[in-house]
């Protein structure tokens, strides 16, 4: 097993038995509710947003250890991030996870979030990983849909 992968399996499973910000966050300002259909994960993100600022955020739901720990970390990156800022982590994200297989990836400039490189191997798995960024950018947004990873 590789560095990466061998780091990758840890930080997924940590993440998973240990998520943080899960819960509800009952003074929120946006809400989103993100499903993907194919392995049933399902996912409410929660923020409270203060002057462009997402100065809280909490996630509840079920699904895999990808789907859960993506969502761990993923608040943990946006909290007290301008809006611009999650969008743009949004970005990154979504670039490193649907990126060609045979591209040669920096991940030392993707932090915390380096550990879902792998992920683009195992396409099924990219909407598990993506789906609560994708649930992110909703309630930034404030669409009155589900999102939805098909």
């Amino acid at each position: 097993m590789t560095e990466i992968q061998q780091l990758y399996q840890e930080v997924i499973l940590d993440h998973n038995k240990n998520p943080r910000n899960f819960g509800e966050l009952p003074s929120c300002t946006n809400h989103a509710e993100g499903k993907n259909p194919l392995c049933g994960d399902h996912i409410d993100i929660s923020l409270l947003i203060e002057n462009d600022v997402i100065t809280d955020l909490k996630f509840s739901g079920s699904g895999c250890a990808i789907s859960k720990a993506s969502a761990s970390i993923m608040t943990s990156e946006v909290k007290n991030k301008s809006i611009l800022e999650a969008k743009e982590l949004f970005e990154q994200f979504h670039d490193l996870v649907t990126c060609a297989k045979d591209k040669e990836i920096d991940l030392d400039k993707f932090g915390k979030l380096a550990v879902f490189g792998g992920v683009r191997e195992f396409p099924a798995r990219v909407k598990c990983a993506s789906l609560a960024w994708h649930t992110l950018i909703s309630a930034i947004d404030n669409k009155n849909e589900i999102a939805i990873t098909e």
